[in-house]
């Protein structure tokens, strides 16, 4: 079981307090009517007909044979990105360190407010949790849109959170969410199998964000709750965001869309600081990719995401509550 790494953050905080420019010809490339661009080619010169040609002929989603080459598959196509490597590689360094420095500056503040981890309660304990995920969250996100709103307008298919035709054959985000999130499971479970049967024995969870979070899960329904907002909501919006909405999105410049998908779910798991679960948390990066690029939408993709961290923790709760060693089984899947 995995947890986003930006409940991780909060977790550590806490826990470690103890024109094409042709030169002639332009109604070649503006007229959409067929014969026009046909009567415009005749009357160019021989050599510019044969650079016009792929040009005035072939549209998006045809090769130079005119056949389809799967480019109308919204998997397939690229986002229209407005800025180049120098935003992109900059606003993703400023996303990690106002997300490390923010943690930071809590962890400084909290005693100089006053604040006794070791005296809270574990109610107070999850109230503190969400405090700093929602400051968090707030502070990343108010970086990367204060950056890319240099800008504006903006193309409506990127940071686009729509809630309209949620079942949409073609990208109705609901439904492809719930495409992509029994597509992760049935992924995760065969990635788990496969390296069980590699490793002989699961590896070891002292440092997983989950066992940090032993303590809260099932303590109270103040405690449940607050898990539930940091990982159903507030990490979900916030790594969405970033790895699909911002990172995902700016590689598709520069590479196919299907390779970008692989390169955000990588930086994805290894973000995650938990490498013995790289694999598992690089499929769900997949399945969360594919399932963007599919509608467009970052809310299939943090629907996905919601559902996938609130699960987990609402899976636990009932168990401790039914009297297993949830800690156990944690080390057991």
């Amino acid at each position: 079981m995995m947890l986003s790494c930006a409940a991780q953050s909060s977790v550590y905080c806490i826990s470690d307090f103890p024109k094409l420019h042709l030169h002639s010809h332009p109604l070649v490339l503006t007229r959409p009517n067929l014969s026009t661009k046909f009567g415009a080619l005749k009357s160019c010169p021989v050599s510019d007909r044969r650079r016009l040609a792929s040009v005035c002929f072939f549209s998006a989603g045809q090769n130079s044979n005119g056949e389809e080459d799967g480019s109308d598959w919204p998997i397939l196509q690229r986002w229209n990105v407005p800025w180049q490597w120098q935003t992109a590689s900059l606003t993703s360094l400023a996303c990690g360190l106002s997300f490390a420095l923010t943690g930071l500056v809590e962890t400084a503040a909290v005693p100089l407010l006053g604040i006794k981890i070791e005296e809270l309660s574990l109610d107070e304990k999850a109230e503190l949790l969400l405090l700093d995920q929602s400051i968090t969250t707030a502070v990343v996100l108010g970086v990367i849109y204060s950056i890319t709103n240099a800008f504006q307008p903006l193309p409506e298919d990127i940071f686009r959170y729509d809630l309209r035709e949620p079942f949409n054959l073609q990208n109705g985000w609901l439904l492809w969410a719930v495409i992509g999130l029994v597509g992760a499971l049935l992924a995760i479970a065969l990635t788990g199998i496969a390296m069980s049967t590699i490793n002989g024995e699961p590896p070891q969870r002292e440092t997983d964000a989950l066992v940090r979070l032993l303590p809260l899960i099932g303590s109270s329904s103040i405690s449940t709750a607050c898990l539930l907002v940091i990982t159903g909501v507030l990490a979900p919006i916030l790594e969405e965001t970033i790895f699909r909405g911002f990172f995902m999105v700016s590689l598709t410049k520069w590479v196919p869309t299907p390779i970008a998908v692989l390169i955000s779910a990588a930086v994805f798991a290894i973000a995650h600081l938990t490498p013995g679960e790289f694999p598992q948390l690089f499929v769900l990066g997949t399945a969360l990719g594919l399932s963007y690029a599919q509608t467009r939408n970052l809310a299939t993709s943090i629907t996905i995401h919601a559902f996938w961290n609130s699960g987990v923790i609402l899976i636990l709760t009932l168990l401790q509550l039914q009297g297993y060693d949830i800690k156990e089984i944690l080390q057991a899947t």
